[in-house]
């Protein structure tokens, strides 16, 4: 998808499909307004009768409206005016995406930049519109046989219409947000390729062409490297599987070689069956989905790459299948990690965490200024969360803060639970430095007590995404969370360092 930003009147605009925006309350933003006097009324007098529901997001077609210069002009609800916010924004925008990705016409404007959210300025909202609107195309169909005579419908170029003087400063917002939108759309198309083809394999040659095509240094190590720096914990995991694993290693490198780099850690169970400790059928072909966190970090890679951040970052992705068989791991083994701690696994369907553990420990000799750790870990998130936020849980409050924030600004949000120094003590073992699971009740936080066990050399913060990387049901697929918020997240550290 093409985006431009200009100024101009809407109403002399030709084009496909024209978007405006209109609150419940008849009151119509400034681009409608235009409209509406080129249309001597027309405009306003259609939505007088109620044709477009008060409901954020709501929309309203309509062909030919007189005096004005577009085919077809969509009008989106803003929903109440003294309740217009964040929210209905973005429902605003979600709507705007989908309608576009499924008109007719190839070309269209979008005259929504200007509605002045509370609190955010234009960049901002250049930025979450040209995210929203390139996420609205996304179409996964990799899989599927192809018709080639078929003639996809939805816009290809996008005008963002304002009446502001267009400046560097909205230019480089519009570039970002779709920059984000084609990390979202990497991670949705790894988490949605199944288990046979998104193979650790797979993964680390996605992150090899990411190398090739921006220039980025990437290693792999084999599993015969991995046992050399005595990653028994993740090769405990590897044993059942007849894929190799992969421990993938990405660097970008946009500030100063003394900066020290943000560390993104990222699970890759590309297929989670639970080992021998078997889950159950039902549903269980969402479990390619279990390498969702590997996925956020190849996205927000290709994100952070093409806004050419001032930073440094290095993306870290421990990746293996969990599969039942003669060689797998059993409930009661014993395993070193390579920070030399040992384990004693209670239940093999707790491997997220044993692959990350020797991920964290490698991560030290990077020296970072923190690390984010992203993995689909816990069912235990998604009954004490829902699917609305990501669980977060740091050795850092002010790191959490900026996670927090972060997520706010983007709106890809997280929320915060406890990591206090009583819950470790329901990982006790008797027969190892610690358990891999510490009983049925606060399963998310003693997920990441034993994680915090390995990052005591820095800052760290654990993304949980167990609730928010995919979805189920008739709209089943991956979200592309958290590439949204950990983009937000290195922008803002960029701009810190710049400041």
């Amino acid at each position: 998808m093409e985006f431009t930003i200009k100024t101009g009147a809407p109403e002399k605009l030709k084009t496909g499909s024209l978007v405006v925006g209109a609150f419940a309350d008849g009151k119509l933003t400034e681009a409608a307004a235009a409209l509406d006097k080129a249309s001597k009324g027309k405009l306003a007098a259609i939505l007088g009768r109620g044709d477009l529901d008060d409901k954020a997001g709501a929309l309203l077609t309509l062909h030919d409206l007189p005096g004005c210069a577009s085919e077809r002009i969509i009008v989106v609800s803003l929903g109440k005016e003294d309740e217009f916010g964040d929210r209905a924004w973005r429902d605003a925008l979600a709507a705007t995406g989908k309608a576009l990705a499924a008109a007719p016409s190839h070309d269209a404007a979008v005259c929504l930049a200007d509605v002045e959210v509370p609190g955010h300025d234009i960049d901002w909202a250049l930025q979450q519109l040209t995210r929203a609107i390139a996420d609205g195309a996304y179409r996964f169909d990799a899989t599927k046989s192809k018709n080639k005579d078929e003639k996809r419908r939805g816009a290809r170029k996008v005008v963002l219409l304002t009446r502001h003087k267009v400046a560097a400063n909205m230019e480089t917002s519009v570039k970002r947000g779709q920059a984000i939108a084609e990390g979202m759309a990497l991670a949705k198309d790894l988490g949605n390729l199944p288990g046979n083809i998104c193979t650790p394999t797979h993964l680390a040659e996605t992150a090899q062409e990411l190398g090739k095509q921006f220039k980025l240094k990437v290693e792999v190590l084999e599993r015969d490297e991995m046992e050399k720096l005595g990653m028994g914990s993740l090769l405990s995991v590897a044993r059942g599987s007849h894929q190799p694993p992969k421990f993938i290693v990405m660097h970008y490198k946009g500030a100063k070689a003394k900066d020290k780099p943000v560390v993104l850690v990222g699970k890759g169970i590309t297929f989670d069956t639970g080992g021998i400790s078997l889950k159950p059928g039902a549903e269980m072909d969402e479990m390619k989905f279990d390498m969702c966190g590997a996925a956020s970090v190849l996205g927000t890679f290709k994100a952070l790459a093409r806004m050419a951040l001032p930073i440094n970052v290095v993306g870290i992705v421990p990746t293996t299948e969990n599969m039942p068989g003669g060689g797998a791991t059993k409930p009661g083994d014993v395993v070193t990690s390579m920070s030399g701690q040992t384990i004693e696994i209670l239940n093999t369907d707790a491997e997220g965490r044993l692959i990350l553990c020797d991920a964290l420990t490698y991560a030290e000799r990077f020296k970072p200024a923190c690390v984010v750790d992203i993995a689909t870990l816990t069912g235990a998130c998604v009954v004490a969360l829902g699917k609305i936020p990501s669980g977060l849980l740091a050795n850092d409050d002010a790191l959490a803060r900026e996670l927090i924030d972060c997520g706010t600004t983007s709106g890809d949000r997280a929320w915060q639970l406890p990591l206090w120094d009583e819950y470790q003590e329901l990982l006790k073992s008797n027969f190892a430095d610690m358990g891999n699971i510490g009983g049925r009740y606060a399963g998310t936080i003693t997920a990441a007590c034993f994680l915090a066990r390995f990052t005591k050399a820095y800052k760290w913060a654990h993304l949980d995404i167990a609730g928010t990387a995919w979805l189920s049901g008739d709209a089943k697929g991956a979200t592309g969370r958290p590439v949204p918020l950990l983009s937000e997240f290195l922008i803002a550290r960029s701009q810190e360092a710049q400041s």
